[in-house]
This record gives structure tokens, C-alpha cells and sequence, in this order.
């Protein structure tokens, strides 16, 4: 279960009436008991029907990327700007750069691999920041 989910199920037990609380799923099971609470009452199982409940979700908000094309992670990995720790990035916000140009380094298994602008023109945002951990497919800059 994803750790963000669980700790959504603890505040919501912590700040209501409930003092125990089960989530049975096909692959994980989840208990939540409130402490200093009296021990939970056997109760008879009672057969429940299900209602179709329309779920509301909020979709999250993404901030809004200055216009442009955006350059992709080719693979999964660890973004470095710079070619070393001490070395000045590749590029910053408002480097003009060309197709080729190196953009930055994604590390792969001990490898590193140099990125290179598919576009050519202005870098109007870096998405991702120094050292962290990238998806295949995820944007990385936006070139305008």
C-alpha cells in the first residue's frame, strides 16, 4: 500500500469517533487500532450490500510549464546537470541551445548517459532537480 494512502487512513482514524479500523484488499490487509481505546466488541457478521457511491476525486494541480517542447527522459535513472559534482550544469533557465547541445546526464547502472536537445532554441524550465530519480518518458525541460 502506497505510504501516502496509509498515513491518509491514520489521520482519518485519529481524528474521528471510529477506534478501529480494517482494510482487507485482495493482495494486502491493513488494521488500524486507536491506542488507550477498550478492546473491540465481537459483533455478529452481518451480510452487507455495496452502494454505488460516485467518487469525487480532486484532480491534482500541476503547475503550469511555460510554452514549449518538452525533452523526455530516454530511461530510467539518477539527473545530474553537471558532468561532476563541483562542474557548472550544462545548461540553466534561459541557455540558448542547439539540437545535439548536452542538456544534462542520466545515470543507468553505473552508466552515464549524456542528454542531448532534440530542439533547438531558448531552455524556459528545468523540471527535475540535481541528484534525483527520473522515469522513462518524464519531461525534463521545457525548450521554447
Amino acid at each position: 500500500m502506497d505510504l501516502r494512502k496509509l498515513k491518509k487512513l491514520i489521520d482519518l482514524v485519529e481524528e474521528s469517533s471510529i477506534t478501529e479500523l480494517e482494510i482487507n484488499d485482495a493482495e494486502e490487509r491493513v488494521r488500524i487500532v486507536k491506542q488507550g481505546t477498550a478492546q473491540p466488541v465481537s459483533l455478529p457478521l452481518v451480510p452487507t450490500v455495496a452502494a454505488a457511491v460516485p467518487a469525487v476525486v480532486a484532480a491534482p494541480v500541476e503547475p503550469e510549464l511555460p510554452a514549449g517542447d518538452a525533452v523526455k527522459a530516454p530511461m530510467v535513472g539518477t539527473f545530474y546537470r553537471a558532468s561532476s559534482p563541483g562542474a557548472e550544469p550544462f545548461v540553466e533557465v534561459g541557455s540558448v541551445v542547439k539540437v545535439g547541445d548536452t542538456l544534462c546526464i542520466i545515470e543507468a547502472m553505473k552508466l552515464l548517459n549524456e542528454i542531448e536537445a532534440e530542439f533547438a532554441g531558448t531552455v524556459k524550465a528545468i523540471l527535475i532537480e540535481n541528484g534525483q530519480p527520473v522515469e522513462y518518458g518524464e519531461p525534463l525541460f521545457i525548450i521554447g
